[in-house]
């Protein structure tokens, strides 16, 4: 076996060099007379993007755009738009690579994600919301067939 090989088999095939709160925005347009509109749960509408880009020869950027949106009697309760990011250095074969960056770096970037959520609509005086898991396997197949269409 050449020395390349067996580098590569002691590297994991996915790293996580860095994560981070790229960017984040949060309002709430209407406080706090509409603190007092609250009497069940909000409407939210929940979007969810994903976006990757490269930065070397094993290293991508994975970035997990949340945006979600509140409205509770017809008025707009908060708007939270999180992209959260991540530096990851992949050693996985070529053909591996865009599903891994599409779907396993964002399932382990969105529990992070959903954390940084539910803690500012706290932090902002509105009730937690827990979002529900994302079936990123799924959007991925969406992206790839709207790509290919």
């Amino acid at each position: 076996m050449s020395d390349t090989n067996k580098q590569n088999q002691n590297v994991p095939p996915i790293v996580i060099n860095s994560q981070y709160i790229k960017d984040l925005s949060f309002e709430i347009p209407h406080a706090p007379e509409v603190f007092g509109k609250i009497r069940q749960q909000p409407q939210i509408k929940v979007d969810v993007q994903i976006k990757s880009q490269k930065l070397n020869d094993t290293t991508h950027e994975v970035v997990l755009n949340v945006s979600l949106n509140g409205d509770v009697e017809n008025e707009k309760l908060f708007i939270l738009e999180l992209s959260y990011g991540a530096a990851v250095t992949l050693n996985v074969p070529a053909e591996h690579v865009e599903p891994v960056l599409g779907i396993e770096i964002p399932r382990l970037l969105f529990p992070f994600a959903r954390n940084v959520v539910t803690h500012c609509l706290t932090e902002g005086g509105l009730p937690p919301i827990m979002l529900n898991p994302i079936d990123f396997a799924a959007l991925y197949a969406v992206r790839q067939k709207k790509g290919n269409a």
